[in-house]
């Protein structure tokens, strides 16, 4: 099979995916944009992450496209996304008490800006996200990122 052909039905399957993901969910990449942006206006906002977002994030305009097409990927399997999340957020000065406010945020502004299916649908992922993003900065806080761990 050509790669060709072989792009193409994989774009057709994740066509069929998403359509699935959005009729189940209610999702779409409206509700999603509105969510990204809600939500990080409440982050830049909070006394305990808007200071973390300050330091590093310089351009809000870019960052902001970039979160919707990390959404999009994550909650409609769009494919939209093609960076690297936990190389990015490895080194950030941040505890499970940021990524807990994060949470907290991310599910009230879920529940105010998608339909239910859809608020249950991203904040799942959500907290797969932090939970992984988590490890990833206590493993590179001890030295077992790209590496094998110290012992």
């Amino acid at each position: 099979m050509s790669h060709d052909v072989q792009s193409l039905l994989i774009r057709s399957a994740r066509r069929e995916v998403t359509a699935s993901i959005v009729a189940e969910t209610g999702l779409d990449e409206a509700i999603l944009t509105a969510l990204v942006h809600r939500f990080y206006d409440k982050v830049r906002s909070d006394p305990l992450l808007g200071p973390v977002f300050a330091e590093r994030v310089k351009n809000w305009h870019l960052h902001l496209a970039q979160l919707v097409e990390f959404w999009s990927s994550v909650a409609l399997m769009t494919g939209r996304y093609h960076g690297s999340p936990v190389a990015k957020h490895a080194d950030l000065p941040v505890t499970w008490a940021h990524f807990d406010r994060w949470l907290a945020l991310f599910r009230e502004t879920a529940g105010e800006v998608c339909p239910p299916s859809g608020a249950a649908h991203v904040i799942v992922r959500a907290e797969r996200i932090a939970r992984s993003l988590n490890f990833a900065i206590e493993d590179a806080a001890r030295g077992c990122i790209g590496s094998a761990p110290k012992p």
